[in-house]
């Protein structure tokens, strides 16, 4: 079935949100390869665990759903790609491409400290430089913005329940990561977080880690 031009948005979009994902499993099997550990894609905690139940579904919905619009055949309105112009959805795709890109630069400036969750008895190092040092969290910054446009391209009722979803879970990640890390940090990321945002930039400064001496 050949794929109309009102669909393809919806389905590189799709694909695009498939490519991050099969990025984020190609991390995780590298870290698995350099320290033996999962990096968090099963996280040893158990509220960590808890949220992937729903998480991990929502996230192959967000890749799969786009795609399936082509074959779902007559669509409501309020679900067809076309209740936004088309020249939107072009528009919103080239975003969440430049998201991408920027996502595959905050992975490289991770380096070994990328991990997908939380383990009490792994200790990574503190990154603050690159984007780092502007947010708090860029991956997951970028990772919502993905999504935002990802609803824009497939507005609707199901994909703004993924976005919910998404979104929320997210934000609740980043919570708990930043308990974590002050407790792994201590005062260093304490005078980090109070610096810098955590999605939005407070400054165009780059964040500097005072000297100790």
């Amino acid at each position: 079935m050949p794929i109309s031009p009102e669909h393809l948005p919806a389905v590189l979009i799709g694909l695009l949100v498939g490519a991050y994902w099969a990025r984020v499993i190609k991390l995780v099997l590298k870290a698995k390869r350099h320290t033996g550990r999962g990096a968090g894609i099963v996280p040893t905690e158990r509220v960590g665990r808890a949220l992937r139940i729903i998480w991990y579904p929502a996230v192959v919905l967000w890749a799969v759903y786009p795609l399936s619009l082509p074959w779902l055949g007559a669509l409501p309105s309020v679900v067809h790609p076309l209740t936004f112009p088309l020249v939107v959805s072009w528009a919103a795709l080239l975003v969440a491409l430049a998201a991408f890109v920027a996502t595959l630069f905050c992975w490289k400036r991770m380096g070994k400290s990328w991990r997908m969750g939380i383990d009490p008895n792994e200790k990574t190092r503190l990154v603050l430089s690159g984007p780092y040092a502007y947010v708090r969290h860029p991956i997951y910054a970028l990772s919502s913005l993905l999504m935002l446009m990802t609803l824009v391209i497939v507005p609707g009722l199901p994909m703004l329940v993924l976005a919910c979803i998404h979104i929320t879970l997210i934000q609740w990640e980043a919570s708990r990561e930043e308990r974590y890390l002050i407790s792994l940090h201590g005062d260093a990321y304490a005078r980090y977080r109070s610096a810098v945002g955590r999605m939005i930039p407070r400054s165009l400064t780059p964040y500097v880690e005072p000297s100790s001496h």
